[in-house]
């Protein structure tokens, strides 16, 4: 048996995917603005031999153009919200083995500026540090940062390629592998090994030098989350791990290998990426203690909460609801696209319509209800599938990844589900076993691209 990857699904908000759970008496993550919240947490993880704590992150607010956010103030839906990646120093710095998957947009943050933060992160990290490639999908993001639409669901794909050529280039081009000397006799860098990169594209111009010296993994393991046909195209192409979030083992089965497929067409090896499947798990001692569990839990669910959250409840142009019976698949939404093929896929057979929308959706993630025993048996089917690892969703902070710890951990290390030790060295190593890109990958294409031997020397 092959071990699983396994992230903590977190968000530096009060209800992140699980809304109204914030208000149980046993939840901690109303207390998100205290950073001893998140460094306890991440203690907790790495007892636990966490991979990653994984950290989702939006840039606006959810609903339509003008339209009403009362319900996202009143369920703390992902407002208030802080920059996670201010937070990842302060939790580097107090484990050793856990990396830090950080959620960063296209949109939010010029090119240059991210690929900076991104080098300190791995450098403060000692190479622990993962990218979740995001376009946005909020039409309130779009709008802070001065746009009066969000771009085309595929055009902002088109953006995120442009964005990873400029950072790819920043990264693994820009210092030769021996430019740091660090000489106390008198030279630090040699200036002939740092080279401007001089992009010039369709949204960007950046001259260059990368400012930063390498960092231990150079790019940042590489993630990414879109499950629409162009989310998928990108993945294929770039990603090192995809989260997916399919309805069932089958669903999963059908998302990776097409995904492998595309893989294959753009030169890589479909082993190249790992499916990382995000799960909620609700734990007894006995089948019918799980249930008055998951029934306790679900008593504290927001549907309100959901249906904001789902982005596709509402006109995006009008700002009022779809009729009850209006099918999911004639709604026309440049964003959340991946959640409505997550709605269609979960109701096989018929289309879904709005009315749908109240019951399905406190479910967009699959949730595992059992013993320990049973869901390390339903994880060895969706393994069977094809994923490579689960991205475990909390109900609370911090006692899901407690329960997790005490009562499931065990049961998949005795299966060999899960790892008994930490791996050395930086998260890529920790997950494919090397600290760079493959060469294969579309970013190691830079690597010496502006060295004077990769340069064409004008004739005499």
């Amino acid at each position: 048996m092959k071990e699983l990857i396994f992230n903590a699904f977190v968000m530096n908000t009060a209800s992140h995917i699980q809304h109204g759970l914030w208000r149980h008496p046993d939840a901690r993550q109303s207390e998100f603005d205290d950073v001893r919240l998140w460094i306890d947490l991440a203690k907790t993880l790495e007892a636990g031999l966490f991979d990653a704590m994984f950290f989702a992150d939006v840039v606006g607010l959810y609903g339509p153009v003008n339209g009403d956010y009362t319900v996202n103030a009143q369920e703390g839906l992902q407002i208030p919200s802080n920059d996670p990646s201010v937070l990842l120093s302060a939790l580097a710095v107090n484990t050793e083995h856990l990396g830090f998957a950080l959620t960063s947009s296209v949109l939010q943050a010029h090119p240059f500026e991210f690929a900076r933060r991104a080098s300190t992160l791995d450098h403060i990290t000692r190479g622990r540090l993962a990218w979740n490639i995001v376009t946005s999908t909020q039409e309130n993001a779009a709008r802070n940062f001065g746009f009066d639409r969000l771009t085309e669901h595929d055009e902002r794909y088109e953006w995120a390629r442009e964005y990873l050529e400029v950072v790819y280039k920043l990264w693994e081009g820009s210092w030769e592998e021996d430019a740091l000397k660090k000489d106390k006799r008198g030279v630090f860098a040699d200036p002939a090994k740092i080279h401007k990169i001089h992009h010039v594209g369709k949204r960007y111009r950046v001259e260059g030098p990368h400012l930063p010296s390498p960092s231990p993994q150079r790019t940042p393991l590489l993630y990414q989350a879109g499950s629409s046909p162009a989310g998928r195209a990108f993945a294929a192409q770039h990603a090192e791990g995809q989260f997916i979030a399919a309805p069932n083992p089958q669903a999963a089965h059908d998302l990776i290998e097409e995904t492998r497929h595309l893989a294959r067409r753009h030169g890589r090896d479909g082993n190249d990426l790992k499916f990382i499947q995000g799960f909620s798990f609700v734990l007894g001692s006995t089948e019918e203690e799980a249930r008055r569990r998951e029934a306790e839990l679900d008593a504290h669910i927001s549907i309100d909460g959901f249906l904001a959250h789902s982005n596709v409840g509402v006109s995006q142009d009008t700002g009022k609801p779809y009729p009850p019976d209006m099918l999911l698949a004639d709604i026309r939404t440049n964003g959340g696209r991946s959640h409505i093929e997550w709605l269609r896929k979960a109701t096989p057979g018929r289309e879904p319509t709005v009315a749908d929308l109240a019951r399905l959706v406190s479910r967009r993630h699959a949730r595992l209800v059992g013993t320990p025993e049973q869901i390390a048996g339903q994880l060895e089917v969706w393994q069977a599938a094809g994923i490579d690892g689960v991205n475990v969703i909390n109900w609370m902070i911090p006692g899901s990844y407690e329960v997790f710890n005490a009562e499931l951990l065990p049961v998949l290390q005795k299966r060999g589900l899960a790892k008994r030790e930490y791996r050395p060295g930086t998260l890529r190593n920790k997950l494919f076993g090397r600290d760079r890109l493959l060469d294969s990958h579309p970013g190691a294409s830079h690597r010496r691209l502006f060295s004077p031997a990769a340069v064409p020397q004008a004739a005499d």
